[in-house]
């Protein structure tokens, strides 16, 4: 994450305890509210739920991690910034490195060009959301804000797809 300037330092542990109170009141909202509303990076957030609901992955291994969940057929790809939840499902296509940029195409709605080198970190995430469950794999940038997170698709009774869930189970397993 950024360097913080020394007033940010110096109330940082007064957010981390704001943080820890307002998610032991609602475990289950939105990490980019949370974040926005205690004045801290959304990482830092993630960082704060219980060990057993995230999982760290180190961002060079962001290929193998796509890869991996190009296998899983259609997930859920979303991007969540101020203005935009931008939500989008198809297969994650393969990628190709080119000027700068992971390269994304393919016959799937989600295409376009990542900056994997600004990618520091990549988490596995297992929570509950509005009380159900939700199983996300999240990449977040050096500023501790995510660049996008890939979901464990719904049914339509909006339960997550076994398949997808099995994957992302031994996905988790493999990082113990």
């Amino acid at each position: 994450m950024s360097t913080q300037t020394a007033e940010t330092t110096a109330s940082f542990p007064a957010k981390l305890a704001l943080l820890r109170d307002r998610l032991a009141e609602k475990p289950d909202g939105v990490v980019e509210a949370l974040a926005r509303e205690v004045g801290v990076p959304t990482q830092v957030v993630l960082e704060a739920l219980p060990p057993d609901a995230r999982i760290f992955i180190g961002a060079e291994r962001f290929e193998e991690i796509w890869n991996e969940v190009g296998r899983w057929g259609e997930v859920l790809f979303i991007v969540h910034t101020p203005d935009i939840v931008l939500e989008c499902a198809g297969s994650l296509p393969k990628g190709t490195h080119g000027q700068g940029y992971f390269n994304i195409h393919g016959d799937s709605p989600i295409g376009g060009h990542i900056r994997v080198a600004n990618c520091a970190a990549i988490y596995l995430v297992d929570r509950l959301f509005h009380g159900r469950r939700s199983c996300s794999i999240q990449f977040f940038n050096r500023e501790g804000e995510a660049m996008f997170k890939i979901f464990v698709r719904r049914d339509k009774e909006r339960n997550l797809d076994p398949g997808q869930l099995r994957f992302f189970e031994a996905l988790k397993r493999s990082q113990a």
